[in-house]
């Protein structure tokens, strides 16, 4: 899963010094600057994904487990998002970014992610009322790789759209936007899994009623946004069905020594947040409440208690997601503190609370709610602060002339956010096979604060002054100077 917030911008000198060549096209081409409260309806998509990605992301092994899956297994499912997330990402990008439809770049892409989700999540959550008791898991397993793939398709370009759309004064605006809409959606996931007191019992309600929200919040979108149709450069040729994915390597190849720094952060990150977003349902109702569902009725009684304490801890940390990256911003747009300096504690704040998990709260609820909700820190950092720097770096490029994909490179960013999914999933698997249900659940929690911990470290040493790419003479010994002296020119904020 990834579900990453764009954010096209966080600085305000440099918003009025850059811009996308994109934006600025389409603004002319519509005649004026879309207002914010427009472009806010243009990004509502974002919320009903986000609703999704928070519904499905805790609830997807449990729903394997209720079809008839062992643990280990349910949990293995679980590589889907990662695996389709990495490759589609990109490769929808390049193809939103290419595309030359009458009816505009991204909003052909969104049609077809919609529609795919509806058949692949209707399917996957009907499963087990379309085959037989013990055979449906058969059929659940891969489709839910088939329905991780349709969200990637349609969330991709949901962010880069409005940024097609938005001047460089709007950017930072639509930043607090997006992130507005994730904490949203977040709070609407996790109050959905209080409407049945065992959720994936229930999964083909659930997921009409999130579909439905999708296709509200896309058709809003649709009435609100007017794109401008990328016009076929007919000297260039026929563009080659292999094309994506010649843009998605040469956009690796090109990237900046920071996107890498920035990837290896992501990563381990995201190691951490996965284990609270996918696992952490399972940690208090398995582990800290010693519920079972199909136990004995002491047992589904305690599930149901640990199910609840769940949703309620999840819906703090909604709100404590948005207060935190609002706070973020701020600091960002109104001080002189360099960006690591901030994501660096974020990142360690969530290290702290991984091992609480592990070894002081045991089965007291409440404080399995408090480490639930601060466990967010991380994750606020990670959305409000590498892709902002990412940003910075895209317009320059498109300063200096160079061309800029806005929605491949978001979706090369999100694609560290899989590597942390993956290692994270595939560890708690291995777990989950050498020692019991209820024991693994706080180990994986040790394994993210050892990646927190090693991610916030390296965190200390980016090269957030964001210099231009130039080429650095070699000293005297051959060894090359440091970035942090190279160029006079640099952000000194970054932000």
């Amino acid at each position: 899963m990834a579900a990453a917030v764009e954010a096209n911008a966080i600085s305000p000198e440099v918003s009025q010094e850059t811009s996308y060549e994109t934006s600025k096209d389409d603004v002319k081409k519509a005649g004026s600057a879309y207002p914010l409260w427009r472009l806010a309806l243009v990004a509502l998509p974002q919320l009903s994904v986000q609703v999704l990605w928070c519904f499905i992301g805790p609830n997807s092994a449990p729903y394997m487990q209720h079809l008839g899956a062992a643990p280990f297994l349910a949990t293995l499912n679980n590589i889907a998002g990662p695996i389709t997330g990495f490759f589609t990402g990109p490769i929808v990008g390049a193809v939103s970014d290419g595309c030359t439809s009458k009816y505009g770049r991204r909003r052909p892409v969104i049609v077809a992610g919609l529609i795919s989700l509806w058949i692949a999540g209707m399917l996957f959550a009907g499963s087990e009322h379309i085959f037989p008791e013990g055979k449906a898991i058969f059929f659940a397993a891969p489709m839910y790789w088939v329905m991780d793939v349709t969200i990637n398709v349609l969330q991709t370009p949901h962010r880069a759209l409005v940024a097609d759309l938005a001047s460089d004064a709007q950017q930072i605006p639509m930043q607090v936007a997006f992130v507005f809409m994730m904490a949203v959606g977040n709070f609407i996931g996790f109050s959905i899994m209080q409407v049945y007191k065992v959720p994936v019992e229930h999964m083909m309600e659930l997921m009409l009623g999130i579909c439905l929200l999708n296709t509200f919040c896309v058709g809003v979108q649709f009435l609100v946004a007017k794109e401008t149709p990328l016009e076929k450069d007919l000297s260039q040729g026929r563009r080659s069905a292999c094309a994506p994915l010649t843009d998605v390597s040469k956009a690796v190849k090109d990237s900046p020594r920071l996107l890498y720094h920035l990837a290896f952060v992501q990563c381990l990150v995201w190691v951490g947040n996965t284990a609270w977003n996918l696992y952490s349902g399972q940690w208090f109702e398995n582990s800290v409440y010693l519920g079972d569902e199909k136990g004995t009725p002491e047992q589904r009684l305690a599930y149901e208690e640990g199910q609840a304490a769940f949703a309620f801890g999840g819906q703090c940390k909604a709100v404590l997601q948005l207060i935190s990256t609002l706070t973020i911003i701020g600091l960002l747009l109104n001080t002189t503190i360099r960006p690591r300096l901030l994501y660096a504690p974020c990142i360690f704040i969530g290290a702290v609370v991984s091992l609480l998990a592990a070894f002081a709260v045991h089965h007291s609820g409440a404080f399995a709610e408090i480490c639930l909700a601060v466990s967010v820190m991380p994750e606020t950092g990670s959305f409000a602060i590498p892709f902002g720097l990412v940003a910075i770096l895209n317009k320059r490029a498109a300063e200096e002339g160079k061309q800029v994909s806005t929605a491949l490179q978001m979706a090369l960013l999100n694609c560290c956010v899989t590597v942390g999914q993956q290692i994270c999933t595939l560890a708690l698997a291995i777990f989950q096979g050498t020692m019991s249900f209820q024991q693994s659940l706080p180990c994986i929690f040790i394994l993210a604060a050892v990646a927190q911990i090693v991610a916030g470290g390296s965190t200390l040493f980016l090269n957030d002054k964001i210099e231009p790419d130039q080429p650095t003479p070699p000293t005297k010994g051959g060894s090359i100077e440091s970035d942090d002296v190279s160029n006079e020119a640099s952000l000194e904020t970054a932000a």
